[in-house]
């Protein structure tokens, strides 16, 4: 199933160029009262919204795709959690070339680990990116994201597949410079996840999936899921081993070979095998 977040916080379930709107199946999500619950209740419970979703289809509403504004899928991650440096084409392109290390020392994924990103830098692809930095280089990287699905600590990686809702595009927008990851990556709408949750059960092989970005026509990465230096499972279970994973906690798996920069005006169309494309404006701040 391809579930969406559109316009006004309203649920839908993408098929055939259609998106069918389901709003009332949230009636089924748990009221929440202060504290509010640090992880995203619809995919924390996003079982018993299927079953509701199943109900509602034959008489939902049907808008056109392209009239609807697609928000980011999930609402409210608990953490942002991105691998760097996780294809090895990318790595030496980073070690080669000093718009990118900005004489600093490039580690490989195994020795630095994972780095989160800010939950505030998360958008839709119809919100598109807004360059804070427009005297620095901003590049574009693009990246299978995983949204976690079940709550897990130390988790193996056998037993992480069963931790998964779904997976998205991910966009991991990054200011270049000499500050630490985190804050170049954390900048508000360096984080852009879409255009829809395209649930575990539709993708059999997640570790075979061709992908690539264009900026303005010209197509600038290209690559498939199987060149991960460290695989799905294995981020799952290295992830774990710090944190706990909560329901809605995403993982940027990281990006191949060709990051390079846009600026406001470019369009970018970022494509994945099994999930889609979403188009994704780049404006001034």
């Amino acid at each position: 199933m391809r579930i969406c977040r559109f316009n006004e916080n309203r649920l839908g379930v993408v098929k055939d160029g259609l998106v069918f709107d389901v709003t009332a199946a949230l009636d089924v999500l748990p009221a929440s009262r202060y504290p509010l619950p640090s992880f995203d209740p619809l995919i924390a419970n996003l079982d018993r919204v299927r079953k509701e979703i199943e109900t509602l289809l034959p008489s939902a509403g049907q808008l056109a795709l392209e009239d609807v504004q697609l928000l980011s899928p999930v609402a409210n991650p608990g953490k942002l959690i991105a691998a760097p440096v996780n294809y090895i084409k990318h790595l030496e392109e980073a070690r080669a070339d000093p718009g990118v290390h900005h004489n600093g020392k490039v580690e490989e994924i195994q020795r630095i680990g994972l780095f989160l990103k800010a939950n505030s830098s998360m958008v839709g692809a119809a919100e598109g990116v807004a360059v804070r930095h427009p005297e620095r280089r901003n590049d574009h990287e693009i990246e299978l994201a995983v949204v976690i699905g079940k709550k897990g600590a130390g988790i193996s990686p056998a037993d992480a597949w069963h931790h998964i809702a779904g997976y998205c595009i991910g966009l991991d927008m990054t200011v270049r410079g000499p500050e630490e990851r985190s804050m170049r990556k954390s900048v508000d709408s360096y984080s852009v996840l879409g255009p829809w949750l395209v649930t575990a059960d539709e993708i059999a092989d997640p570790a075979n999936l061709d992908f690539q970005i264009a900026v303005n026509g010209e197509v600038k990465q290209r690559a498939n899921t199987k060149d991960l230096v460290i695989g799905i499972p294995e981020l799952i279970e290295f992830a774990s081993s710090f944190y706990t994973l909560h329901p809605g906690d995403v993982i940027f798996t990281g990006t191949p070979e060709g990051v390079g920069p846009v600026a406001a005006g470019d369009v970018m169309v970022a494509e994945f095998d099994k999930i889609g494309s979403m188009k994704v404006a780049v404006r001034a701040a």
